[in-house]
């Protein structure tokens, strides 16, 4: 068993490489994207994509799939890395990231990709969608579960504190949070902007489940998931992070939230990338 866990461990961060290595991809050929929030996020897509969801490419409109709400819609380049990776359409895509008639704009579109389950980006929105889901299984006798991924600056947004209230109060166990906490937003630090504060203590005192984690440990991901199956009230996985993390210059660089990497940087990135977690195995080439 030790073996075969290591093994889904191993296969699933070099999975994660993969992703970060596309999204680096996408952005450069774009010109425009956030890399600094796509790549703190990666490993904890990679976990929900290729370990915990239950989805089906083939059928992407499976009445009893897991749902995926990425709040934080800016940081869409991972999100459309695992997507592409798990089939649900083709690697040429990944070129036409934000172009006008492509299928991958520039914040999640459930009108033009595959796979997505709701349109997003506009920050705080997120946690009361993904509520609102899974109150709509509660209600129609369905099994699955409604993921959301928020970034840690939207949790200076009111809404997001309604919609914490009204999933414990209704006590809905088939709804998931996952805060990625990489400490920095637009601006600068989030404790400069709006301090935070202890988030867990915040989640507890509203009637959630609070687990907190390395995100980028990816056993640690995979337990925080594992324990939030068959919950009585929503969890909340407060994931601590790094942006840009894989990317030496990028990592905990507030300037990244929104920079494109010039052909020189990009290459660099995908240097690093592939020597600490291996080679490029789809081909994408700067």
């Amino acid at each position: 068993m030790m073996r075969q866990a290591t093994e889904i461990i191993s296969r699933l961060e070099k999975r994660s490489a993969q992703m970060r290595r596309d999204c680096i991809y996408m952005i450069y050929k774009a010109g425009a994207g956030h890399p600094g929030g796509s790549l703190s996020a990666a490993d904890i897509v990679t976990a929900l994509y290729f370990h915990e969801m239950d989805i089906d490419p083939k059928n992407p409109l499976w009445p009893d799939r897991d749902r995926f709400v990425l709040s934080k819609g800016h940081c869409c380049p991972v999100l459309y890395a695992a997507l592409c990776a798990r089939g649900f359409f083709g690697r040429e895509n990944l070129d036409t990231l934000r172009q006008y008639h492509s299928l991958l704009q520039g914040h999640p579109d459930m009108r033009k990709t595959p796979g997505l389950d709701m349109t997003s980006g506009s920050l705080g929105n997120g946690l009361s969608i993904g509520l609102g889901m899974a109150l709509s299984a509660r209600t129609h006798h369905q099994n699955y579960r409604v993921f959301v991924l928020m970034g840690d600056g939207e949790q200076q947004e009111g809404c997001i504190w309604e919609a914490a209230m009204a999933a414990a109060h209704h006590r809905v166990g088939n709804l998931v949070g996952i805060i990625d906490r990489n400490h920095l937003q637009l601006t600068g630090k989030t404790e400069e902007v709006l301090a935070l504060g202890d988030l867990g203590a915040k989640w507890r005192a509203f009637g959630w489940r609070v687990i907190e984690i390395d995100g980028h440990n990816m056993e640690e991901i995979l337990d925080a998931l594992g324990r939030t199956r068959a919950s009585e009230k929503p969890v909340m996985i407060i994931a601590d992070t790094v942006k840009g993390k894989g990317v030496s210059f990028m990592e905990g660089q507030v300037g990244w939230h929104s920079m494109v990497p010039n052909a020189q940087q990009a290459r660099q990135a995908m240097k690093e990338l592939s020597a600490k977690w291996g080679e490029d195995d789809e081909g994408q080439q700067i």
